[in-house]
């Protein structure tokens, strides 16, 4: 069966259930998206792809970029990298202040928002333009040289963001903080408001789906080791405390964000990504869950 026929058929099933998510209207302009835009792609590493619904629409990555930053910072700090920031799942909400009192500014992982933040500070560290840095750095590896922050989008986030400050100041009374905190969290958030289509999320994840190698110009981005433990941060860390559940039922690694996007790799096959805005209660897309589950279990196959 071919991975077109497939799609048809998990549209017909996930267009039976019930969507009781709710967009996440904690950040207004992402209230102002259509919460019954649907899209899938796929795209596999020898240049095939099939999608179907809203699959060329742009809309707001949010946590998915920040393996973009986890990868800039990575490539270059290697293995120094993890004396800022964990590998191990939270097991608690993204945004737990509790968590990270407990572990002395430590965060978990780079997913959650703690662990994103001192990324970004990182790249401060590494770059005297990060923004710019970023931004290029994301267009490249998504082929896709319009791909740009949504202003608005960051604004909006910032004016409501009061727990993602008091993360960053709890971590710099902890001495895990290097760089203005003001400038961190404007990065944080340009960084969240960067849009691309389902189509573009999908070309973009095959660098980790084709063992770190930039698939349209055939040049090494990340070692193959790299590469691998990228992954494996995705497969336990990419859903916040829903990870096991994905794991369980998907079976591949991946990251969500609460704009609706999920993406996720079978390494050296393909990538796929799925964008439905309502989330459900631990602020994944309900019905992007749903369809992952619904395409591993019909191909038979997952990474185990």
């Amino acid at each position: 069966m071919s991975f077109q026929n497939i799609l048809i058929e998990i549209e017909k099933e996930i267009g039976l259930i019930t969507n009781d998510g709710k967009v996440a209207d904690y950040i207004p302009e992402l209230a102002r998206i259509n919460p019954e835009s649907f899209a899938v792609s796929i795209i596999t590493v020898d240049g095939k792809d099939f999608s179907l619904g809203n699959n060329l629409d742009f809309f707001s990555l949010q946590s998915i970029t920040k393996v973009f930053s986890l990868t800039m910072a990575y490539s270059i700090l290697g293995e120094k990298l993890w004396s800022r920031v964990g590998v191990e799942p939270s097991g608690s909400a993204f945004n737990s202040l509790v968590q990270l009192e407990y572990e002395n500014g430590i965060p978990r992982n780079p997913f959650i928002n703690a662990g994103a933040l001192v990324i970004c500070d990182i790249l401060f560290d590494i770059y005297n333009n990060p923004e710019k840095e970023l931004l290029d750095f994301t267009k490249r590896i998504s082929g896709n040289s319009n791909i740009d922050f949504n202003l608005k989008v960051a604004e909006s986030e910032k004016a409501t963001s009061y727990t993602n400050k008091a993360l960053i100041n709890l971590m710099k009374s902890f001495g895990n903080i290097n760089n203005d905190i003001d400038n961190i969290l404007d990065l944080y958030y340009k960084m969240c408001s960067i849009e691309m289509s389902s189509y573009d999320l999908a070309n973009t994840f095959l660098l980790y789906a084709n063992h770190g190698v930039l698939k349209s110009e055939g040049e090494r981005i990340l070692s193959v080791s790299k590469t691998k433990r990228i992954n494996s941060i995705m497969q336990t860390c990419g859903f916040y405390d829903e990870s096991g559940e994905f794991a369980f039922k998907v079976g591949l690694p991946g990251k969500s964000g609460v704009g609706g996007g999920i993406v996720a790799v079978h390494p050296n096959k393909y990538s796929v990504a799925v964008w439905s805005p309502k989330l459900n209660s631990k602020g994944n897309s309900l019905l992007g869950m749903k369809a992952l589950e619904l395409l591993t279990t019909k191909i038979e196959e997952s990474i185990f």
